[in-house]
């Protein structure tokens, strides 16, 4: 077995020749829905981020696109480096902080506003402006988002979502609606370059300005789509009267760009409307293969507020909705029973729940329970490769990147802390609703250095991402301390 990726190894090489320098600092960053893998490299004052793709056609597609934004002037990182093969490439770094980061950390204030006021006008150079230029062909997958991928969308929801859930719905009358529907929006005769993707979590800010990342999904296609992903996204919950007036400027902004002599403001946004809910289905689609089907607990938080946004949908623009069992199918999903199934409560600052998280050797003991009421979580790690049986990680911990990377990629580690996350939300979600104050969470394997250490920092990192909650953490054979053993 390899003890270290060849794409790790290219990437440093990547980075060294850049910079001059090796890279001092290599960390990962947490993977999306997709199987790219990046990380970021740093020495003294620089910073780059590597990217790795066995999919050659997906990043030739990148860099042919990050080639036409430059030339147009639209912030996209900078490409520096390439592999002689295509799947690892070197690019600028824009930091660590999103908009969505921003949104949810200082919440809907004036200067986040004026973030998505840019990111509005940025939008329109990118569909209208740098989009006239692109040969189609240049796409990796599908050229345009054409009947046939709007059609691929609404089954996304309607397999993946509707019929996971058990919806009872005449799937001959359905499927007979999605497919005029697709139609229909298929024949609209306003088509620019669709991002595809273009929503909060993949622009960047960096010292005030903006940067755009995952693009290369891009083809040609409606440009109210890319509008719907920024505005309705669902865990921004941005405000009507935000979405109000940045549709306005948008127009204005298409306007003042004189891409196109005139255009019919009222059947575009007629157009954006169906878009909005296009959308929201495939969001719910994509959630519930991610979520409901492989248990990825990221997805599965994700889906009540996709259907918050769906009742807000259906409470003010029903009317638009012109085929009646999708309505009706619609209307079933945002039932209360269902809904409130997918409610995640949040860590109350005036009662909170205090958790501690430990990391163990079995062979020293396990940590005593400290709290009045006792009880939690104790979990042996000692089912996933031990990566201490590799002379490079020998000396290193689950805290240090190298291990990291090969709990992730070369073992069963992932699914192991899918399956650790769905049990332990369980219960904190429980707690939360109850009220109780207490919970521990410990991960215990052969010398308490590897497997357990990396265990226990993933579950911190979960519990800030879906409750807010702020675990308190010891590694027992890591850090100093006099902890009790039982």
């Amino acid at each position: 077995m390899e003890t270290k990726n060849d794409y790790i190894e290219s990437l440093e090489n990547l980075y060294e020749q850049q910079f001059g320098e090796p890279a001092s600092s290599v960390s990962t960053i947490a993977p999306s829905g997709s199987d790219r893998m990046y990380i970021r490299l740093s020495s003294g004052n620089d910073s780059a981020i590597g990217a790795y793709s066995k999919n050659v056609k997906e990043n030739n597609t990148y860099f042919y696109f990050s080639r036409i934004f430059k030339k147009n002037n639209l912030p996209v990182p900078e490409l520096f480096l390439q592999s002689n093969k295509n799947m690892c490439y070197l690019m600028e770094d824009l930091g660590s902080d999103s908009l969505l980061d921003i949104l949810l950390r200082e919440g809907k204030t004036e200067q986040v506003k004026a973030y998505y006021e840019q990111a509005v006008e940025d939008l329109v150079r990118f569909q209208w402006i740098a989009g006239g230029e692109i040969d189609y062909t240049m796409c990796y997958g599908t050229q345009y988002f054409d009947n046939k991928a709007i059609l691929a969308d609404l089954n996304y929801f309607r397999y993946y979502f509707a019929d996971v859930l058990k919806i009872d719905y005449n799937k001959a009358m359905l499927q007979d609606e999605l497919e005029e529907w697709a139609k229909n929006l298929d024949a609209e005769t306003i088509k620019t370059f669709m991002y595809r993707d273009f929503q909060s979590r993949n622009i960047m800010i960096k010292d005030g300005t903006l940067g755009y990342i995952d693009f290369q999904g891009g083809m040609r296609g409606l440009p109210h789509y890319d509008l719907v992903s920024l505005l309705w996204q669902a865990k921004a919950q941005l405000p009507k009267d935000w979405k109000t007036h940045l549709e306005k400027q948008y127009l204005k902004a298409i306007k003042e760009s004189k891409a196109v002599p005139d255009i019919d403001e009222l059947h575009f946004m007629k157009v954006y409307l169906e878009c909005v809910l296009l959308r929201i289905m495939q969001t719910l689609g994509a959630y519930g293969l991610r979520g409901l089907i492989e248990r990825k607990q990221h997805f599965l938080s994700s889906i009540y507020p996709a259907l918050l946004q769906l009742q807000e949908y259906l409470n003010e623009y029903s009317h638009i909705i012109r085929y009646p069992e999708l309505a009706r199918v619609l209307g079933e999903i945002v039932k209360p029973q269902i809904v409130d199934r997918f409610f995640t409560p949040k860590q109350d600052p005036e009662k909170p729940l205090q958790v501690r998280i430990y990391s163990f050797s079995y062979k020293k003991g396990l940590p005593a329970e400290t709290s009045e009421h006792g009880g939690g979580f104790v979990f042996d790690c000692r089912g996933i490769l031990n990566p201490g049986r590799f002379e490079p990680y020998k000396h290193l911990t689950g805290r240090d990147f190298p291990v990291q990377e090969f709990l992730q990629a070369q073992t069963l580690m992932p699914s192991f802390l899918d399956n650790i996350f769905a049990t332990i939300d369980i219960t904190v979600n429980d707690y939360l609703n109850r009220g109780f104050d207490q919970l521990s969470i410990s991960f215990g394997c052969t010398g308490g250095q590897h497997r357990s250490v990396y265990a226990a920092e993933q579950t911190k990192k979960h519990l800030k991402s879906i409750y807010n909650i702020d675990a308190e953490l010891l590694h027992l054979e890591q850090d100093p301390n006099d902890h009790k053993r039982r």
